[in-house]
């Protein structure tokens, strides 16, 4: 049975579940294609405010790849790079490219592609028990390079490296230390620590979030800043957000925001 992107929205909080039960939420090709189909709506979307990824039940976020898919999915070089560019890295970037914070909540595996879509969040939560790797070298093939970004960006070339030369899995405080992860928690407050973090979220000013998350990938560039783009950094200043984000403070209460 092939897996699928279960999609609910409560609030301001989207949920998306990498479901492939029987193989560990291995993700397959119709799951990549829900994927970038559900985070584009998502990003399109202005009553969103925070993404949360997880994988369906506790064993696992996503187990890699659906492996037992490449033998017809990669039989080619041009069916290869029609997979893992088309497909797979397209999916990264629309969950890198989000406009709103991501946040996965991880338990269980968190191996090969489930860890690519981890890296590729804002906020990486998970429990005593997962694990994370990318033992991709003992099956003989190679990350594609369009899938690295995230990754990348995330943990540098040394870290990137030392997961793929060896191949070892990674428990999570390891995980942790290495910068793979934003925090650990026991295995039972995995989902509450991560509908708190949605909260906390929820009760910033969403543009401000939207900002933050524009300049912190724009200033990754390494180009300076220009002038417009200096002056464009206090937009804020003409939104109603910033007129009661001051008023609430003052005021001695809590805001209440409304995105403009």
């Amino acid at each position: 049975m092939p897996g699928e992107i279960l999609f609910s929205q409560d609030g301001g909080v989207a949920t998306l579940i990498l479901s492939n039960p029987d193989k560990l939420n291995a993700v397959d090709a119709g799951m990549w294609r829900g994927l970038h189909a559900s985070m584009t709506a998502v990003n399109a979307d202005p009553d969103v405010r925070c993404v949360i990824l997880r994988g369906a039940g506790e064993k696992a976020f996503a187990a890699g790849g659906d492996i037992e898919e490449f033998i017809t999915v990669r039989a080619t070089v041009d069916d290869a790079l029609h997979y893992h560019e088309e497909l797979v890295a397209a999916a990264l970037d629309a969950v890198r490219a989000c406009p709103v914070p991501t946040v996965a909540m991880i338990r269980g595996a968190c191996v090969g592609g489930g860890l690519e879509i981890a890296g590729c969040c804002d906020i990486r939560i998970a429990g005593e028990s997962s694990r994370f790797g990318a033992p991709i070298n003992k099956l003989g093939f190679s990350m594609y390079p369009g899938e690295m970004a995230g990754l990348l960006e995330l943990v540098g070339p040394a870290v990137l490296l030392e997961i793929l030369l060896e191949g070892r899995i990674l428990n999570a405080h390891e995980a942790l230390a290495k910068g793979l992860l934003t925090r650990v928690v026991d295995d039972g407050e995995v989902e509450k620590e991560a509908l708190a973090t949605a909260e906390r979220i929820l009760k910033g000013a969403p543009l401000v979030a939207r900002w933050h998350k524009q300049w912190v990938h724009r200033l990754m560039q390494g180009r300076p800043l220009d002038d417009a783009e200096k002056r464009a950094a206090f937009d804020f200043l003409a939104t109603e957000d910033y007129q009661e984000g001051l008023t609430a403070f003052l005021a001695k209460r809590a805001p209440v925001f409304k995105g403009r």
